[in-house]
């Protein structure tokens, strides 16, 4: 190859590359994990904080005594930290959560639809609280909904 043939195709290369230099940056962008659009790690334990914390003064979810009975076992701060994991890595975080199944963890908690709709409307007060977009909540929401069936029961307490 000669050194014109070869500089036409240095710079066919480039053009080629810069062309698409644009499209490929907003593909980047758009295919930005989750756990990244909402900030990683400490945005995620910020709202897991503020949402747990709703979660235990809920007077729907403390009527039911296995709940409460769980919340006195369970430090606070565990199940913080568990479910900040959780959320991290289901939204393609590098963490890695330990913890047990959603069916395991929930199976003798005996949460019912009424009790599982008290939790959704917390947890998109939290959501909204921390100005998260809409199309992340609509990601966040559609993901705590697949755990429905390992955790709602058919009979309540």
């Amino acid at each position: 190859m000669s050194r014109r043939q070869l500089s036409g195709a240095v710079l066919a290369g480039w053009l080629i590359l810069i062309s698409s230099a644009p499209t490929a940056l907003a593909q980047e962008k758009a295919e930005r994990p989750l756990y990244e659009r909402l900030g990683g790690v400490y945005s995620v334990a910020t709202v897991v904080d503020d949402f747990i914390e709703r979660l235990l003064v809920n007077d729907i979810l403390n009527a039911n005594p296995a709940i409460k009975e769980a919340r006195d076992r369970v430090p606070k701060a565990g199940l913080k930290f568990s479910v900040t994991a959780l959320v991290c890595q289901v939204t393609g975080g590098p963490q890695q959560y330990t913890g047990r199944s959603m069916k395991d963890a929930h199976k003798h908690l005996n949460i019912t639809e009424k009790e599982w709709q008290a939790m959704l409307a917390d947890f998109r007060t939290t959501l909204a609280k921390f100005k998260v977009p809409e199309k992340e909540q609509g990601e966040l929401i559609s993901i705590v909904e697949s755990t429905k069936k390992d955790i709602v029961v058919a009979t309540a307490y």
